[in-house]
């Protein structure tokens, strides 16, 4: 009974430990599962905290490389950084700059400033980082296998690396890297998807932060450009209110001569005036008597000395400006200086200062004006001098007219009196005629202003301008020292803002534009509107061209501001071509013509700078004057004739057709290639007369390049098409040389389909009707090639060679993707595909497996003459027959 309870009671006891075992095992699995969850928890919480962060910063007004360090310090508390760097891409220039950059091992590290050249850095992780646009994880040999092509190490030796690229869409603008010196510190796969996410979350921080900044920058530009034309503009009106009151001061005293009652009226009233100017609570005029040996003084008032009495000429200060004849400025010390210099002789209470001018009339002086101050805030200046000289020329003449009209009182009622019935006689008579002269006057002024100046901006014209220059240069002729230059401005852009937003504001630009060039420079320069957006300047007395370069950077600065037109804020630039004189120049015109020419430099070499006419664009026009004499000279002599090349089947290598180009056959420079005389016949208008004359020797030498099979190709521009009488012309052609039309082929470029898309389709249709095939050269450089395709019959698109030549990259490239497209665009619409520049096997056999049939380029043959090709007839090939 003891022995069964006994085990009894073990099985029991042997139940409840297993029991308590399988709780204690569940509670443990339960508190591991919760730790896990706290550590995911505080994770997540300490990645919440450190995206807020950095969302921070994109707003704080600390400076870049202290928001980098802050970066620095959130990326760490995710994960082991002790070695960061954060390194910005400028795709443009292809340049990375090192915004941030820590390491405890490199010595020497970049300078956050410095831009340095990508490829510089060529198959190091950051370029691989960079180029690949990949994150790249681990030891330097595991990232050597995540990568294409080489890696090679930069700076010191690291354990284990990690960078992930910072992206902008598909554009990578930079990147974040860490890297461990230790064997205990590696990154993980959760390491690198932590960063990946964070350096999103930091890119749209800088970017947000660098947006924000540009912001302030342009408010600030903008505040300061206000601020700077506010003060301008005070000073402006502060000038013209100072310019005002002189002004009516000169029309009061003008006006006092013939209106006071009295001299001691007319003397109070200067004063008046002169108190309105300047400091003048001490003031007298001074003036010699008659026979020149005393000084009176009709009119005083002063602080100090209540009664003037007139004396004899001494050595006063008084005396001294009367006998130098000039305006005279001592302070207290001045005046020290003068009296130990036995100049003058005190005379009258000491003032602070002491302004003296002499009145003069012709060349006499007859007295002076003086105002003094005894208060040393009251100070004059040199501008005071230079006011009270100008006032007082006003105040002598006055003075004179006042006092000879007491003289003249008499005689003059006198003489009244006695034309007085005359004058009544004459009186309408004269005032007819004043009228009648006056008005023929105005009228001959008017003309004559409006004969040399432009209507909208007032400025002289191109007569004026041209007057201006021929004495310039018959001064320069007789003294070669006496140097000028011309420039040659035109707005860059103006025909967009003209075209976009009218005529009127365009006028109000050019307005505004002409005012600002008239700004920039001296008033005796000569501003001139040719007509258009041109304008012209005359530069006149010049030392050298680095002063006329310093006027043409002033008035392109000068253009820098926006206009205000209207509701609407513009901003246009201004090329200046510089012409300087020389004695080779002759006509006023010359000058024009070559400051136009380096005009024309400048807007070709980027626009908003100048450029100087110089030997090489003089080289250049005169090499231009012949090649347009020569042109017309090969046109008399036939020097143009076709050069052949041929056209290709990719898959035997046969011959099936030739393209005809022109070339000219010049009897000292040899053969020219288009790209060296085809510009200037478009100029001078040969180009279409070059055309024909290349046709008809095309079709005289059809037969003997083709013999009994094959095409020959002709390339047609636009201007061919504006002819009504193109197809007759060309069957005209073809009779007169008996060759089939179905053997001959034009070849057109996108420009020509939307040059004149009606006439185009026309002369199409009646080309096809005829048997004459067309082929679209130079397929998808054009400006809407897919979307006017599908609407002309043509039977073969010609891919460009640019398309051929990215084949290099292979399968993967993007001119691979791009033929197959074509390809699969013409069988589509039932049209022949020819490649063209292909110049090695390889593109050959890609062109091969995308389907291409057809092929030209320097693989098969340079364009040559026909003796060239006349051994080699091309094979029997029908290729350009429609698939539809």
């Amino acid at each position: 009974m003891i022995g069964n309870l006994d085990a009894d009671t073990s099985v029991a006891l042997h139940d409840w430990s297993e029991a308590l075992i399988a709780e204690r095992q569940t509670q443990l699995a339960q508190y591991d599962q919760l730790a896990a969850n706290l550590v995911r928890l505080q994770s997540a919480e300490r990645l919440q905290r450190a995206l807020y962060t950095i969302a921070e910063q994109a707003g704080t007004a600390r400076s870049l490389p202290e928001v980098m360090h802050t970066m620095h310090d959130i990326v760490r508390t995710l994960m082991y950084a002790e070695n960061c760097y954060f390194v910005l891409h400028d795709a443009r220039m292809d340049t990375v700059r090192f915004a941030y950059y820590a390491d405890i091992a490199d010595p020497d590290p970049p300078h956050p400033e410095h831009q340095y050249p990508l490829e510089e850095m060529r198959y190091t992780p950051t370029w691989h980082l960079i180029r690949g646009g990949q994150a790249l994880r681990g030891p330097l040999d595991e990232i050597a296998r995540q990568v294409q092509g080489p890696l090679q190490a930069a700076g010191p030796m690291c354990v284990d690396w990690l960078g992930v690229p910072m992206r902008r869409g598909d554009e990578v603008i930079g990147a974040i890297a860490v890297q461990s010196y230790r064997d205990d510190a590696r990154y993980s796969a959760e390491d690198q998807t932590l960063l990946s996410y964070v350096a999103q979350h930091i890119q749209s921080a800088l970017e947000r932060r660098e947006a924000h900044v540009d912001l302030e920058r342009r408010v600030h530009e903008r505040t300061e450009a206000l601020r700077e034309a506010n003060r301008v503009l005070q000073q402006q009106v502060l000038e013209r209110q100072r310019g005002e009151r002189l002004q009516a001061s000169l029309f009061r005293i003008a006006e006092l001569a013939g209106t006071s009652d009295s001299l001691e009226a007319f003397y109070a009233a200067v004063h008046r005036v002169i108190g309105g100017l300047l400091y003048a609570r001490n003031f007298y005029i001074a003036l010699l008597s008659d026979d020149g040996r005393e000084l009176q003084f009709p009119y005083s008032v002063d602080e100090r000395d209540a009664v003037r009495r007139p004396r004899r000429i001494g050595r006063g200060l008084t005396e001294y400006v009367i006998t130098r004849g000039t305006a005279v400025l001592v302070n207290e010390s001045d005046m020290q200086a003068l009296r130990e210099a036995g100049e003058v002789v005190q005379s009258g209470s000491d003032s602070v200062c002491w302004l003296g001018v002499p009145l003069v009339l012709g060349e006499r002086t007859v007295g002076a004006l003086v105002v003094q101050s005894y208060m040393p805030e009251h100070r004059y200046t040199a501008r005071d001098q230079d006011l009270l000289t100008f006032v007082s020329y006003h105040i002598a003449n006055a003075l004179d007219r006042r006092r000879s009209a007491d003289t003249l009182k008499a005689a003059y009622a006198d003489l009244e009196r006695r034309v007085a019935e005359r004058t009544r006689a004459l009186a309408l008579a004269n005032r007819d005629l004043r009228e009648q002269v006056a008005e023929r006057e105005r009228a001959e002024r008017r003309l004559k202003f409006e004969t040399l100046h432009d209507s909208l901006t007032g400025l002289p014209n191109r007569n004026l301008l041209v007057q201006r220059l021929e004495h310039a240069l018959e001064r320069h002729k007789l003294d070669n020292q006496r140097r000028f230059a011309v420039l040659f401005l035109d707005l860059d852009r103006f025909k967009v803002i003209n075209d976009s937003v009218g005529h009127l504001v365009g006028d109000d630009l050019l307005f505004q534009a002409g005012s600002r060039i008239r700004g920039s420079l001296k008033s005796q320069d000569v501003v001139a509107r040719l007509g258009g957006d041109e304008f012209a300047v005359l530069i006149e007395n010049v030392h050298g061209l680095d002063e006329v370069t310093r006027l043409a950077d002033r008035i392109i600065a000068s253009m820098q501001a926006p206009f205000q037109l209207g509701q609407k804020e513009m901003f246009t630039s201004v090329s200046i071509g510089i012409a300087m004189a020389e004695p080779h120049y002759v006509r006023p015109e010359e000058l024009l013509r070559d400051a136009d020419s380096a005009m024309y430099r400048a807007k070709a070499e980027g626009r908003q700078r100048w450029a100087v006419f110089d030997d090489l664009l003089r080289r250049d026009a005169v090499l231009l004057l012949d090649l347009e004499v020569d042109l017309r000279r090969a046109l008399a002599r036939g020097e143009f004739v076709p050069y052949y090349q041929p056209i290709t089947r990719l898959s035997d290598g046969a011959t099936v057709g030739y393209e005809a180009l022109v070339r000219w056959l010049h009897p000292q420079r040899g053969v020219l290639e288009p790209g060296q005389f085809l510009a200037v016949a478009e100029d001078n208008g040969s180009a279409e007369a070059m055309d024909w004359m290349v046709f008809e020797r095309v079709a005289a030498e059809a037969r003997q390049l083709l013999g009994d099979s094959g095409f020959v190709s002709i390339n047609l521009s636009a201007r061919h098409f504006r002819s009504s009488g193109l197809t007759a012309r060309l069957l005209a052609l073809l009779g007169r040389h008996d060759i089939a039309p179905e053997r001959l082929r034009i070849e057109v470029t996108e420009r020509v389909l939307l040059d004149n898309p009606d006439e185009f389709k026309r002369t199409l249709a009646e080309l096809r009707e005829q048997g004459i095939a067309v082929s679209l050269d130079d397929f998808g450089t054009g400006y809407s090639s897919l979307s006017y395709l599908h609407q002309y019959p043509l039977q073969a698109l010609k891919i460009d060679r640019s398309f051929v030549i990215a084949l290099d990259d292979g399968e993967a490239g993007n001119g691979y993707a791009v033929i197959r497209t074509i390809q699969a665009l013409a069988s589509t619409l039932g049209m022949s595909v020819i490649a063209e520049g292909i110049e090695d096997s390889v593109q050959n056999d890609l062109l091969l497996k995308l389907g291409c049939p057809y092929g030209q380029g320097y693989l098969y043959g340079r364009p040559q003459p026909l003796s060239t090709w006349i051994s080699a007839p091309p094979a029997n090939v029908v290729w350009m027959k429609p698939a539809r």
